[in-house]
């Protein structure tokens, strides 16, 4: 499709991209994101999506709905390097089954890591959190 379509090169828009087979809102944000620095989007996998619930920046769990949350939260500049900080995070530190919460850079930040650090907080306590992020 590349080859036929676009004359072997890699389109630069959302709608090019995702009018190729197997690519999608996230793959598209990621190639225009990293390959052409076009901040269209933030990329949202699975990493994302649980650090968005955990951290209190997104309630939703489809994906478009997570980015267009995330999106409110950061200039359009700062969209890719924000799927960055996201993925890293949920890769070293923020754990699918056992976040290390204790040792976590963001834990004064995060109503997850409250809750698990401080778990005696009554729920009014524990909505406060959520509301600070």
């Amino acid at each position: 499709m590349l080859v036929e379509k676009h004359g072997g090169e890699v389109p630069r828009t959302m709608e090019e991209l995702t009018g190729l087979s197997g690519v999608g809102r996230k793959t598209a944000n990621v190639v225009l994101g990293n390959a052409f620095g076009v901040n269209v989007g933030v990329v949202v996998d699975t990493h994302v999506a649980r650090l968005a619930r955990r951290l209190g920046l997104s309630r939703q769990t489809a994906p478009d709905k997570i980015e267009t949350d995330l999106e409110a939260l950061a200039p359009r500049k700062n969209w890719t390097q924000l799927s960055h900080w996201l993925i890293w995070h949920g890769r070293r530190r923020c754990f699918a089954r056992s976040p290390e919460c204790p040792a976590c850079e963001i834990k004064a930040d995060c109503p997850a890591g409250q809750k698990v650090l401080n778990p005696k907080l009554t729920p009014e306590q524990q909505r406060k959190m959520r509301m600070r992020v």
